[in-house]
């Protein structure tokens, strides 16, 4: 079972070089993607004076993200694994794959990479809002809740299938492109429903720097069930007796 490989990792861990670099690349790969992401729906709205939610803002925010998380994926894979999103760090976790303070490190990594994207674009586009996620009209925390679930599981379920299961073979290479498709899909599903955020760091940096909290746990404990439940799944059903041991650092 999946909860035999859960480790905490060794103290050192948490200053190991390797350890280390593995964060920074987390960083700058969430700086990357949310910069596109946040940016792209405020240049949106610039342009169509605040149409963003509209079928076309959604149809763009779609591709910006998926196109965004393909490239921020692709370069952090080599080094971090390119997580990019801390529910995807906690399937990892769930599975076995990623020790608890290689776990933290990298949370901490994406929620300021995500922080100074927004940070960065409030100054760049002259004091604009970086708009928190939020539930549309006639939508309830419970329907995002599940939103959230489902949605993020079926991230995490393709991070695992393509990027994590050693028998992936020479399908790996096509990980960041899937991983990138998925959450465009899903942007489609979800969006106009709660955001279709799937990640937390994602909703965390706009909610912190247009101080902005409203639901905001819908976007934490959403993306953790379901990112937790797929590495569960996954790795049970699909990996479970060839489980290939967590790397030392």
């Amino acid at each position: 079972m999946p909860i035999r490989n859960i480790a905490v990792g060794r103290p050192d861990e948490a200053y190991h070089p390797d350890a280390l670099k593995a964060a920074l690349a987390e960083f700058f790969s969430t700086l990357i993607f949310v910069f596109a992401g946040e940016g792209s729906g405020m240049a949106f709205n610039k342009l169509t004076d605040n149409g963003s939610a509209t079928p076309a803002g959604l149809v763009a925010a779609s591709l910006a993200h998926g196109f965004a998380l393909f490239v921020a994926v692709s370069v952090g894979a080599n080094i971090s694994g390119g997580h990019v999103n801390p529910a995807v760090t906690f399937g990892a976790f769930v599975g076995g794959n990623i020790t608890l303070l290689r776990g933290i490190l990298y949370w901490i990594a994406q929620l300021l990479g995500s922080t100074v994207a927004c940070l960065l674009l409030k100054f760049a586009t002259g004091g604009l809002t970086t708009s928190a996620f939020a539930l549309s009209s006639g939508v309830g925390v419970w329907n995002a809740f599940v939103f959230e679930i489902v949605m993020t599981f079926g991230l995490v379920y393709t991070v695992y299938a393509t990027a994590v299961d050693p028998k992936k073979g020479n399908i790996g290479i096509i990980a960041p492109i899937a991983i990138g498709l998925i959450v465009g899909a899903n942007i489609l599903a979800g969006g106009a429903f709660d955001g279709a955020s799937m990640n937390p760091a994602v909703s965390f940096g706009p909610a912190l720097v247009s101080w902005s909290w409203e639901n905001h746990w819908v976007y934490w404990a959403g993306p953790l069930v379901g990112g937790g439940l797929a590495g569960l799944v996954y790795e049970t059903f699909f990996i479970n007796s060839t489980h290939e041991p967590l790397a030392s650092v």
